[in-house]
C-alpha cells in the first residue's frame, strides 16, 4: 500500500496544469506508469487523485454492491460523477480537467495534500479555511475516530 507524505503549495496555470512537487513525484514514481484517477471529493470542495491500483481496489469493493438497490445505484453514480483518468506529462505536470477545476473552485493558488494512499487537490483558500474550521473540533474527532483503536501487541491504544 502506498503511504504518501506531505502538503505542498503550487500554482495552476490558465489551462489547469500543475507542476507536481518533486518530493511528491518521487513518492508517486512506483505507480506513475499506471496513471491516476481524479474525481470530486465526497465531503469537501476538493479533488481526490487515486493511483490506478488504489482506484481499482476501491472499484472492486464497489462492484460488490447490489445495483438493484436504488441507494447503491445512486451512490455509485454520484461517487463516479466527473471521474477522469490523468497522467503526469514528461515534465511532471498534471492537467486537471476544467469541470473538476470548477467543482473545486481552483483558480491559481492550490494545495496538494497527501491523504495516506491518495492525494487531495485544493484551492489554497478553501484548504486553509477547512483546516482552520476543523481545528477546534480536531481533538474530539481524534478521540472519536482513534480512541477505540487498540493494538495490544505494541501497547498502543
Amino acid at each position: 500500500m502506498l503511504n504518501l507524505i506531505g502538503t505542498y503549495e503550487c500554482k495552476a496555470d490558465v489551462k489547469g496544469r500543475v507542476m507536481v512537487p518533486s518530493p511528491l513525484k518521487k513518492q508517486l514514481t512506483p505507480v506513475m506508469t499506471e496513471g491516476f484517477v481524479i474525481k470530486r471529493a465526497v465531503f469537501q470542495p476538493c479533488l481526490e487523485m487515486y493511483p490506478m491500483e488504489e482506484w481499482n481496489a476501491l472499484m472492486q469493493k464497489m462492484g460488490k454492491l447490489n445495483r438493484f438497490n436504488r441507494k447503491n445505484n445512486d451512490f455509485i453514480r454520484r461517487f463516479t460523477a466527473g471521474v477522469k483518468t490523468v497522467e503526469l506529462d514528461a515534465t511532471g505536470r498534471l492537467l486537471i480537467p476544467k469541470d473538476l477545476l470548477s467543482f473545486a473552485g481552483i483558480t491559481k493558488e492550490i494545495v496538494i495534500s497527501s491523504a495516506i494512499n491518495i492525494v487531495e487537490i485544493w484551492d489554497k483558500e478553501k484548504y486553509e479555511q477547512a483546516i482552520n474550521d476543523s481545528a477546534n473540533d480536531f481533538a474530539d474527532l481524534a478521540e472519536e475516530v482513534m480512541g477505540d483503536v487498540s493494538d495490544d501487541a505494541n501497547g498502543i491504544s
